[in-house]
This record gives C-alpha cells, sequence and structure tokens, in this order.
C-alpha cells in the first residue's frame, strides 16, 4: 500500500505563480500514481509501492508538467502522460538494482534484496505493463515514442553491461549509454509534455533534444560530485562509483592520459576499489587532476547546448524556469 507524503518540487523558481501551478500538477500525478501501481494481489500491491513509497524526486513527471505550460497546461492528456514516464522510470530502477546487486535504493532495502532477483525483475515488468496500458490511452503515436524510449533504455544497459566493443573509444561508448540510460527517457518526458499541452510541432521538436541533452547533462553532473563533494548532494556516498569499479566521465578522462606521473592513479582506476584508505587516496588525486576541469567542461557544454534549444520557444515563465534548470546544473559542478 502507498503512503501519501509532501512534495518537493526540488527546483527554484521566480515566478509564485508557476511554481504553484507545477506544484498542483506534480501532486496530482503524486496522487494518481498511487493508485497506478495498486493491485488486488497484496503482495504486488506491496512490491510494487516499495519504490515510490522510498521517495525519490518526480524529475520526469516535474519535467511533463513544466514543458506542458508552454502550451494548456490543464489538457487531460498531461498527467497521465506524467505518470507514464514515472511508471517507466521505477521500472528501470528495479531491473537496475538486480543488474548491479544494489542492497539499498533511496535509503532503504533494494526490492532484490528484500525479495530476490526474480520477483524484482517481475515487479519492474509489471510496472511497465501499467506504462504500456495507461500510454494506450494517449494514442498511437504516444504508444510509438514509449515504445522507441523503452528500446534505448534496454540498448543502453546492454552496451553498459557487454562494455566497449574491441577498439571502440571507451569514453564515447560511455556517453552513448549515459544518452540511452538517462538521457532517452527525460526527453521523452519534456516531449510528452509539449504533446500532451498541444504546445506545436516546433516546441514539442525544441523539448525533445532540450531533455535529451539535460538528461545526459544530469548524469554527466552526478558523476562529478561523486568525486568532487564531500557531502551526498549526488544521492550517494561519494566515491560509491571507485568503490564498485563504475567508469564515469571524470575516471574515462584521467584514463585517457599518457602522464607517467599517473600510472598508478590509472592502474588503481581499472577495477573496483575495495580499500578505503585507497578510496581516499584516489578521490584525493581526482580532485586536482584535469580530468576533473575536462568534466565540468562536458556538463557546461552540455547545460549550453540544452539552454540553446529553448531561445526560439515563446518567452513565458516556464521557458525561463526551463533556462534557469540548464544553468543549475552547470552551477551543480562549478
Amino acid at each position: 500500500m502507498t503512503r501519501s507524503r509532501d512534495v518537493s518540487l526540488g527546483f527554484s523558481f521566480d515566478e509564485p505563480e508557476l511554481e504553484e501551478r507545477v506544484r498542483r500538477g506534480v501532486e496530482a500525478v503524486e496522487a494518481r500514481l498511487a493508485a497506478a501501481v495498486d493491485s488486488p494481489d497484496a503482495f504486488i500491491a506491496e512490491a510494487a509501492a516499495h519504490l515510490v513509497n522510498a521517495g525519490g524526486k518526480r524529475f520526469r513527471p516535474l519535467l511533463v508538467v513544466l514543458a506542458a505550460q508552454l502550451g494548456d497546461a490543464d489538457h487531460p492528456d498531461v498527467v497521465p502522460s506524467a505518470l507514464v514516464v514515472e511508471l517507466t522510470h521505477l521500472a528501470t530502477l528495479y531491473h537496475d538494482d538486480v543488474m548491479d546487486e544494489a542492497p539499498l535504493r533511496r535509503g532503504a532495502p533494494s526490492a532484490n534484496d528484500r525479495w530476490g532477483n526474480s520477483l524484482a525483475i517481475l515487479v519492474g515488468d509489471y510496472l511497465f505493463a501499467q506504462a504500456s496500458e495507461l500510454v494506450s490511452t494517449l494514442g498511437t503515436e504516444a504508444v510509438r515514442i514509449q515504445a522507441e524510449t523503452f528500446s534505448r533504455l534496454v540498448r543502453g544497459q546492454i552496451r553498459e553491461t557487454v562494455g566497449p566493443a574491441e577498439g571502440e573509444d571507451a569514453l564515447q561508448h560511455y556517453l552513448d549509454v549515459v544518452a540511452d540510460k538517462t538521457g532517452s527517457l527525460i526527453a521523452t518526458s519534456a516531449r510528452f509534455g509539449a504533446r500532451a499541452s498541444r504546445a506545436g510541432d516546433d516546441v514539442e521538436a525544441a523539448l525533445t533534444e532540450f531533455g535529451e541533452r539535460i538528461g545526459v547533462a544530469f548524469q554527466l553532473s552526478d558523476d562529478v560530485l561523486d568525486i568532487a563533494s564531500d557531502s551526498d548532494d549526488s544521492g550517494k556516498t561519494p566515491g560509491t562509483d571507485l568503490r564498485e569499479g563504475v567508469p564515469t566521465l571524470p575516471t574515462l578522462l584521467a584514463l585517457r592520459g599518457d602522464d607517467p606521473a599517473d600510472a598508478q592513479l590509472r592502474e588503481r582506476l581499472s577495477g573496483p576499489i575495495e580499500d578505503e584508505t585507497v578510496v581516499a587516496e584516489v578521490l584525493a588525486a581526482l580532485r586536482v587532476h584535469p580530468a576533473m576541469a575536462q568534466a565540468r567542461a562536458y556538463v557546461q557544454a552540455e547545460a549550453d547546448a540544452a539552454r540553446a534549444l529553448l531561445a526560439d520557444l515563446p518567452d513565458v515563465p516556464a521557458r525561463r524556469a526551463l533556462e534557469a534548470l540548464c544553468d543549475s546544473l552547470a552551477d551543480r559542478v562549478a
């Protein structure tokens, strides 16, 4: 059974009226989300609500609602569109935790840790099915977009699991994975907001590419914070990716260098680091390494590219809020 919770937008709005409209929209999504994951079967209802109850930023439905402010924000398709992307996102989290053998998600035991891998996968499938049933009410084009997005999500996970092919550039492989695993669904979130609100083809096209860029920037900023932050600003303990041997933007940039002085660092970055003393040493080395400046430049470039895509949109409060989102991502890692 799902529990009600206060909605925090996690984003500053300069226009109070816009903030209130977006808040009401996200609250409507939150209320419908509880019903969307429910089931007459008590176990399915409990397991499907597990991550809903654990909270989360609800960034994707917020982006749907915010993008919809460029059209008819009260159109009845807006909230279902936001539900589709959040259900899809939640489903991927169940599957990701199985792939990563993660014991925790959002500070609570992961579904796979609590019920086992098989049931966690099936619950993720159930949420994908709920999203598919809901998107079918939005028309055939929405179904096509959702199917294309789902394909990219799966492709990204497969490519991440398999790793770069022989001779393939590891950094480009990683950036392609980020675009598929993160950028694709955030792009669809912005696109669905434009479509649901009937904002027009030009607005939809611009917001789709905007969402892809801002999604990539969001993930790359998390990569930087995993190294640079002394707190858990990225939602996890700094150095988590180092401990797990997960390649990220800063580590891949560091590995591309050929400075003999970095030989030990490159060796340590070649796999998981289990010794906490070594983790601390690698974090300290990376924080002053040129790779961090390069990584910050990547984030800035993606945020700038996303912001530029908004230039031809109507000059309304929602556009200014989207521009501020780009600026906040760049400031996040400055």
